[in-house]
């Protein structure tokens, strides 16, 4: 007999993640359609509500991903917020609509920087001119 989800009262999703993915999904589909020129090349990397859905934290990362324009993107977001409570209020069946904040997502930056300091080793560590093969052999190196 399978075992009762209800009584274990556990589900492979966490409601408030489930309606952190749809919140998401609503607000990057509402930023395509408002004409402002300051979210043009943002993107909505995810959400995060708490569990009675009275919050979402909304992260954003930008094309260029260096956050020089945080404040101004962050701003713009806040100019639309109403907008955008109002897109999730409408499509999202939930009874009470989070009341939306907004951060860059420093996740996605640490790992942009991560990467690039990996590709500067990596050229670093690249021969300048000779073939692989030109190199002394970890053996060789005891004789």
């Amino acid at each position: 007999m399978a075992p009762n989800r209800r009584r274990s009262g556990t589900r492979p999703y966490r409601r408030s993640v489930r309606v952190a993915e749809l919140v998401r999904e609503i607000i990057a589909d509402e930023l395509r359609l408002i004409d402002d020129e300051r979210l043009e090349l943002v993107s909505i990397t995810g959400v995060q509500v708490d569990s009675e859905f009275r919050t979402g934290v909304v992260y954003f990362d930008t094309a260029f991903g260096d956050g020089a324009d945080d404040a101004v993107i962050i701003e713009a977001l806040d100019e639309h917020r109403v907008r955008l409570q109002r897109a999730i209020a409408a499509q999202a069946r939930l009874r009470r609509t989070p009341e939306l904040s907004f951060r860059p997502d420093e996740g996605v930056r640490a790992g942009l920087r991560v990467e690039s300091i990996l590709r500067d080793l990596d050229e670093a560590e690249a021969p300048s001119g000779g073939d692989e093969d030109d190199r002394p052999d970890d053996a060789d190196e005891g004789s």
